[in-house]
């Protein structure tokens, strides 16, 4: 008898409530389903079902036995599905989290593109640039951009995350363009309060510059409307600056020496198989992401 058949019918038996009610579900005797469950408590070794002439009932064992059998045939559908042609859909809920900035321009627009393509997909996006606990807070995926540091997580490269140093021209018309890090001592530098420093490449070193100014502000978009606004440099992320320098609104300044980029990561705990809603997603933003043009052009439609 394949364990693969009890397991279901044990399901079914379970969610339905009576051996009938499963038995009428898959168009068998009542006989069938009741040999089935006692096979499988045979060979398991448990009583999963206390059954009575009315109603079955879980014990504690089946209860925790019910929990992880619907979730390996949850797992073996969307496996099964993501290499059939028409297979099942996508489906369920999601729960993701990004960094707020981040998740707001690029994460938020494209689940609605991602929806349109699977209505029978519910999300919950999370923005936060805290560091968020994906196995005890129950996520299924996180976007974090940056070089990663846990390492019992599993994780996709989803893009580059280039960050460059940037000016309106009507600043530095008026201050001139700094051509080397010493010069930047004598500019205005946005700061993003207490920073380690901006990063770059001195040669096969990398470097952090303190920098100072007149203005400093723990969020970063107060930065990015700051530098568009000419009140000094700024060292942002190609993602938030993309559109801009594509419009000509802001500039890069010393190129060539712009540390090596890091990376933006899909991230989820460690798993067999992720569920076919979160691999779909995943390659929703790989894709996008890994369009030349959509960083210099915002959300692609």
């Amino acid at each position: 008898m394949s364990r693969l058949k009890q397991i279901e019918t044990f399901v079914s038996v379970a969610t339905r409530g009576s051996l009938t009610a499963a038995a009428d579900a898959e168009g068998i005797a009542p006989g069938v389903v009741s040999r089935r469950l006692n096979a499988l408590e045979a060979r398991l070794g448990v009583k999963l079902l206390l059954r009575t002439t009315r109603r079955v009932t879980l014990t504690f064992e089946g209860s925790a036995y019910l929990e992880d059998c619907q979730r390996l045939l949850r797992e073996l559908g969307d496996a099964e599905a993501s290499v059939t042609l028409g297979g099942v859909k996508a489906r369920g809920h999601l729960r993701l989290s990004a960094p707020a900035g981040f998740g707001r321009k690029h994460v938020a627009p494209l689940i609605m593109q991602f929806l349109d393509a699977n209505p029978e997909v519910t999300v919950s996006l999370d923005l936060s640039d805290r560091l968020v606990d994906l196995v005890n807070e129950g996520v299924d995926c996180a976007i974090r951009v940056g070089e990663l540091t846990d390492s019992s997580l599993v994780s996709i490269r989803l893009a580059e995350n280039r960050r460059m140093v940037v000016a309106s021209p009507e600043y530095l018309a008026c201050h001139g363009t700094p051509q080397t890090l010493e010069d930047l001592s004598r500019h205005n530098c946005l700061s993003l309060g207490q920073q380690r420093g901006w990063l770059f490449r001195d040669g096969e070193e990398i470097v952090s510059i303190k920098v100072s100014g007149l203005l400093e502000c723990n969020d970063g978009a107060v930065l990015h409307e700051w530098a568009l606004a000419g009140r000094g440099l700024a060292w942002r992320s190609l993602w938030e600056v993309g559109a801009d320098l594509k419009r000509g609104t802001l500039v890069t300044v010393l190129d060539d020496l712009a540390a090596p980029p890091t990376g933006i990561y899909a991230v989820f705990p460690q798993r067999k198989y992720l569920p076919l809603r979160v691999r779909l997603l995943i390659d929703h933003l790989k894709n996008t992401y890994g369009n030349p043009d959509y960083w210099g052009e915002g959300v692609a439609v």
